[in-house]
């Protein structure tokens, strides 16, 4: 594996669970892949699970790791081509890029959406300018429209927790005071599209995501029809594809909370994190037995060392 932007870059899905349980088992069985390796993690937005999963994992593989905030840590970058550099943007990454690369063995890259721009944002423009200028492997640690690594995770939690080959899975809208990208939704929907779950994907009219990821997967516009008999809920908010990065809605009423979970098959619920509690999702349900949102996060670990071994042992 060269690249791992979105499921399209991994060998197979069951392939990528049976390097993912093996990881599990020991994860300090492979340090001699890493050993004498680098990897630059780089963020232009926040991260708490991705920045410390991302980098523990290349630790436990023996690899030597290097953090750069963006605009923090080092010089505010353009992405922008042609522009001309008259602004507060003194480097820009035609060459941060390559240097970086010249430093490393794998670089991660996280930045969001912008929702300045849905063209621009759905190309992918800084994630693709890393792909093509590092000379390096690139790993997405969440990119505009898609959150691969989050994905993996959601896949690994819920064949540890299933109890039937085929569950009934529910990606659920909930509301939020902000505007937040599709990504993790569409990376959930193009992951879980690969399985064989029974998949069901709820949300008010307006928040339809991206045909090129929704693809078949059915819609259903009551929520609690759609939480009938599901043997998992997953929580989260995204802002609007057609009218691009609008809220459209905050109603509570889409709120996850204890009278909805018992309309389900004693579901288990996921949430990527960070969640607002009362807001997505009620105490009272991501305090219960059958919240699995620790399991969940903690599965990130496993999966970002299981992307990183299919990266060294082609390097």
């Amino acid at each position: 594996m060269k690249n791992f932007t979105s499921v399209k870059d991994i060998p197979g899905i069951e392939e990528a669970l049976k390097v993912a349980f093996d990881v599990k088992k020991n994860k300090f069985a492979y340090q001699h892949l890493g050993k004498n390796k680098t990897m630059v993690l780089i963020f232009f937005n926040s991260s708490l699970r991705t920045r410390l999963s991302t980098q523990k994992a290349a630790m436990n593989l023996g690899m030597n790791t290097m953090v750069l905030n963006v605009g923090e840590e080092s010089w505010q970058m353009e992405s922008e081509l042609g522009v001309i550099m008259d602004g507060d943007k003194p480097e820009h990454l035609l060459e941060a890029i390559p240097v970086i690369g010249q430093y490393c063995d794998v670089i991660g890259v996280r930045a969001f959406a912008k929702f300045k721009s849905r063209e621009d944002d759905y190309s992918e423009k800084i994630l693709n300018q890393f792909v093509k200028y590092a000379g390096v492997p690139v790993v997405s640690m969440e990119g505009a429209t898609r959150h691969p690594l989050q994905s993996f995770a959601d896949l690994v939690t819920i064949e540890e927790y299933k109890t039937k080959p085929r569950p009934k899975v529910v990606l659920t809208w909930a509301p939020h005071p902000r505007a937040l990208p599709q990504a993790v939704a569409n990376s959930f929907v193009e992951w879980m599209s690969k399985t064989d779950y029974d998949l069901v994907v709820t949300h008010p009219k307006g928040y339809e995501l991206a045909p090129e990821f929704m693809g078949n997967v059915k819609v259903e516009y009551d929520q609690k029809k759609a939480f009938e008999g599901a043997d998992f809920i997953y929580a989260k908010n995204w802002s609007s594809y057609t009218s691009y990065g609008q809220i459209l809605s905050k109603d509570f009423g889409w709120t996850v909370n204890e009278e909805k979970m018992a309309l389900t098959n004693n579901a288990k619920f996921m949430h990527c994190l960070p969640v607002r509690r009362n807001v997505v999702v009620s105490d009272g349900v991501i305090d219960s037995p059958n919240s699995i949102v620790v399991p969940q996060a903690a599965n990130r670990e496993v999966t970002a060392q299981a992307v990183l071994k299919m990266i060294l042992e082609n390097l």
